[in-house]
């Protein structure tokens, strides 16, 4: 574990860069953690996947994997590949600062 400084404020992340402790989060992370995984933008369509991923830990004690993020979330498993390349249930899950969904490698 390390501690990392994201918009200022230290947090705690795993060797992967996923925040141990989700508490840590704020709102104004997600921006700056996007853009150091390429994505220069956060838009409206983001933002919901994002919070869905925050609720569904808050409620599950797990982060959804890309089937059910695709299911659930109101955003279909195409666009979330659109929005989120290379793994969205993954760099969705860093973005909203929850842990990695099991599954994903």
């Amino acid at each position: 574990m390390s501690t990392l400084t994201i918009a200022g404020a230290p947090v705690d992340a795993d060797a992967e860069g996923f925040l141990t402790n989700p508490g840590q989060w704020t709102e104004a992370m997600a921006p700056e953690i996007a853009a150091a995984a390429g994505i220069p933008e956060l838009t409206d369509r983001h933002w919901q996947v994002i919070r869905y991923m925050r609720d569904a830990y808050a409620r599950t004690g797990s982060s959804p994997n890309v089937r059910l993020l695709g299911k659930a979330s109101g955003v279909p498993v195409k666009e979330l590949y659109a929005l989120f390349p290379k793994g969205p249930a993954k760099l969705a899950a860093r973005i909203a600062g929850v842990p990695k969904p099991r599954g994903c490698i």
